[in-house]
């Protein structure tokens, strides 16, 4: 339970600042019920590797000629509608209150749809970005999760040694792999674990795969990518 000082603080921030919903604006809670409800889910039959639905339930066209080290990236929601906006909130708005509400729809999904793992790794952002945002969303999200499944989390095991462009300013997958080539580099400390990746949005997937390249190297035994939202 949280401490009665803590509580009486969240009490008196939720009276002074309302929660709304991100999707509609509904007063009571960062997501409503009812927004929760109708947020595009991806359900399976799945690609195996890139987790995007592929009816036959066999790798897409995608990943059949991707030489890729990323065992296989999974996400609960398209990049669509509610989700898209708590994710816009959360990265460029500094809604960071709004972590605990979106890590606890990876734990459920997680539960429901789960990979192995023995410890969470934010993917992270170079030195200079984190500066000028003052937080990495990926590692506030690996954070509560983490809280959530009872996994530790190893913020350091992961280096963005390379300042690149934003994905987002990319619009072609090999432009995107070209990118964050050689950006990352594993740390000591996860030797023979096996690893879940942690992002906001997934895209190409040429992030999470660069960042598995890199733990790999560094000793990893899987490595897993789990996102909040990805774009279909």
């Amino acid at each position: 339970m949280l401490p009665q000082a803590v509580k009486l603080k969240r009490m008196a921030l939720d009276f002074l600042f309302p929660r709304r919903c991100v999707g509609c604006g509904r007063e009571g809670a960062f997501i409503c019920s009812s927004c929760q409800i109708s947020m595009p889910r991806i359900m399976p039959p799945l690609c195996p590797k890139c987790g995007r639905p592929q009816t036959s339930g066999h790798f897409c066209p995608d990943c059949v000629s991707w030489q890729s080290d990323i065992d296989g990236i999974r996400s609960p929601f398209r990049f669509e509608g509610a989700i898209r906006q708590a994710v816009y909130q959360l990265k460029y708005r500094n809604l960071r209150a709004i972590v605990p509400t979106v890590a606890g729809l990876m734990a459920e999904y997680l539960t429901a749809a789960p990979v192995p793992g023995d410890v969470l790794v934010p993917v992270p952002l170079h030195r200079k970005r984190l500066r000028e945002r003052g937080y990495n969303q990926s590692g506030l999200l690996a954070g509560e999760l983490g809280r959530i499944i009872n996994l530790p989390v190893s913020g350091g095991g992961l280096e963005r040694q390379v300042n690149t462009s934003s994905q987002a300013r990319t619009a072609k997958v090999d432009e995107r792999r070209d990118n964050v080539f050689g950006a990352f580099i594993g740390r000591e400390g996860l030797e023979d674990k096996r690893v879940i990746l942690i992002d906001d949005v997934a895209t190409s997937g040429a992030t999470l795969d660069a960042c598995a390249g890199a733990l790999k190297e560094a000793g990893a035994a899987s490595v897993w990518g789990l996102t909040l939202a990805r774009e279909i």
